[in-house]
């Protein structure tokens, strides 16, 4: 292993809804947080100075500013904005990494934009068909890696048993798992069910000595049945979604019926801890960002809402894949 005693991570300061403030102020907590890593804000010198404005020395002691003259918005178009917007803050932070300028980028900005970076930027790893996009998922008693969630709408056979192994891999190695299970995300838990990419898909990773569990239905996810849960990015980010919409709609639903009831308002007096830890728990700020595997490169997908401490969970999950090589575990089991 090597010995990563001064990591540069690129962040690409114009991407997302709340950039660059937000980026920046997340920046510079996790500059705090963390001595062996130095932090490159990429886009817009004027407005990353403002919103600098007011730190310490020491506090802005390994942040540098990389100039870009442009960004790339949210409702671009994916290929023909890295394509032709060259010096926007994405590209150029991915172009660091390509170079070996930083070890790794992180943006909350166009996700098609990331995952076309990522491939035509830094660069796709020699055995990889297609990247997928993984995210930790917090179940009942584990956290759960669900892979793709958005890099790849449709998928073939290779894809989905490619898939399987990065998210084997980054299971075990990043996130410490030990012998992940690892499941296809299906329609049913029966061997009969799934369509042919799916079932092709089983017959492949049977073959392997992943630890594979079979088929998971979609209401399993959260019960923690399965480490590693495989499936395109179409039904991926469609899980993703609703998991995300089912704990805000819940959210805004205790807040409504509490407005409006008086006993419950001196309930939940009592029960607010628990109701804090459990929002916590479910939190993705604390889940840090979304891995792009398979790129030759570590590529970070913070959420487009992210504000500070999205940003420095996001940071975080950079700077471990970095440390811990996940790249190169992937290259190396792939080969």
């Amino acid at each position: 292993m090597k010995n990563y005693n001064n990591i540069t991570i690129a962040i690409d300061a114009m991407g997302g809804d709340n950039a660059p403030h937000e980026i920046c102020k997340g920046t510079q907590a996790a500059c705090k947080e963390f001595d062996d890593t130095n932090f490159a804000l990429v886009g817009d010198t004027g407005q990353i100075k403002k919103c600098l404005e007011g730190y310490s020395a020491s506090d802005m002691s390994r942040i540098s500013i990389v100039h870009a003259d442009d960004f790339i918005e949210m409702d671009d178009n994916p290929t023909l904005s890295i394509r032709k917007k060259r010096r926007s803050s994405m590209r150029l932070a991915m172009e660091m990494v390509r170079s070996g300028e930083a070890q790794g980028v992180v943006s909350a900005g166009n996700t098609g934009a990331i995952v076309v970076g990522g491939v035509l930027v830094v660069g796709r790893l020699p055995s990889i068909d297609r990247p997928a996009l993984g995210v930790p998922l917090p179940t009942v008693n584990r956290s759960t890696f669900l892979l793709d969630v958005g890099a790849s709408v449709r998928c073939k056979t290779i894809n989905l048993y490619q898939y399987a192994l990065m998210g084997n891999i980054y299971s075990h190695k990043v996130l410490g798992v030990d012998n992940p299970m690892v499941s296809l995300l299906s329609n049913g838990s029966e061997d009969i069910k799934g369509d042919d990419v799916v079932s092709e898909a089983r017959e492949m990773l049977l073959k392997t000595n992943l630890n594979y569990t079979g088929y998971i239905e979609g209401n399993d996810i959260v019960n923690g049945t399965a480490d590693v849960v495989v499936c395109d990015g179409f039904m991926g980010n469609v899980v993703l979604k609703f998991g995300e919409g089912i704990m805000s709609a819940a959210h805004s639903i205790i807040k409504e019926e509490m407005g409006q009831r008086f006993l419950p308002k001196i309930g939940m007096i009592f029960m607010f801890p628990m109701v804090k830890a459990l929002w916590n728990r479910f939190n993705y700020e604390k889940y840090g960002g979304t891995p792009l595997l398979g790129v030759d490169g570590v590529v970070i997908k913070a959420h487009g809402r992210s504000k500070a401490p999205a940003i420095l969970s996001a940071l975080k999950t950079a700077r471990n894949l970095v440390k811990k090589e996940g790249v190169e575990l992937i290259r190396k089991e792939l080969e």
